[in-house]
């Protein structure tokens, strides 16, 4: 895959040497820990070195699950034998904290009175996997439904459909810098969708990260690669088997 990206030969020894220096153990390994401690405040599809945009949450209870098994209870939840905390923490990575570093949490970001209502049902033995509906500004947008020329709703194959929600220009939302809003851009481009400014994205900071604002002191060994975050080394062993993968997709 990096090689791909980045238009490089095997065939260029240089080329290798590139490649072999930007794929580092050490540094990927250390991101479970950092985002384990909450040092690393959101998850994006391009996070431990590759990804995929469709696994982001999927791969984010993958992390929590196996740091879960390979670090135990983190502190918060000592003693409580759950772990709400760290379900807090992991599921902030990819709801409020990505909307309010791009200054869109006054509208997206959490199920709140006056925001919009975009949610995802799960049945819980398929959550982070399978959805069962896709509700977008209080609209089923995507749902999972049998076949529609059957006489009950049950008839396999149970797949992912497009609802009624989908087709309701006023659900979508173009988010826009100030300036655009106020020049009339929605007029000017002829949406039909809801335009709405960002905002509050320039005075902020890892402070304002829910469940994920720790500020470790960090130190990035340039020969072995070795990360430290207060003094403690951020190993994380590989995994052999992780909940959530190709078995959960066999039906």
């Amino acid at each position: 895959m990096l090689m791909v990206c980045h238009h490089l030969s095997r065939n260029i020894p240089e080329d290798v040497a590139f490649a072999e220096s930007r794929i580092r153990a050490e540094t990927i390994a250390a991101e479970d820990v950092l985002h384990d401690l909450g040092a690393i405040s959101m998850m994006s599809s391009d996070s431990q070195a590759m990804g995929r945009c469709g696994e982001v949450i999927l791969r984010t209870w993958n992390t929590a699950h196996k740091n879960k098994q390979q670090r135990g209870f983190l502190a918060e939840d000592e003693g409580t034998g759950a772990d709400n905390f760290r379900v807090k923490r992991y599921i902030s990575k990819y709801t409020i904290n990505p909307a309010i570093a791009q200054g869109m949490s006054h509208i997206i970001g959490s199920v709140e009175v006056g925001k919009l209502a975009d949610l995802v049902l799960w049945h819980p033995s398929s959550f982070g996997v399978k959805p069962t509906q896709v509700i977008k500004g209080g609209m089923v947008a995507y749902s999972l439904m049998g076949d529609a020329n059957a006489s009950i709703p049950t008839v396999e194959p149970m797949i992912m459909r497009p609802m009624f929600g989908a087709s309701v220009p006023h659900n979508s939302i173009a988010f826009v810098s100030k300036a655009a809003e106020a020049k009339g851009v929605r007029n000017k481009c002829g949406l039909k969708k809801r335009v709405e400014a960002v905002k509050n994205c320039r005075n902020i900071g890892k402070s304002d990260m829910k469940f994920n604002a720790v500020k470790p002191k960090m130190k990035v060994d340039a020969e072995s690669y070795t990360v430290e975050a207060d003094g403690m080394v951020c190993e994380a062993e590989p995994s052999s088997q992780l909940p959530l993968a190709q078995t959960y997709y066999l039906y």
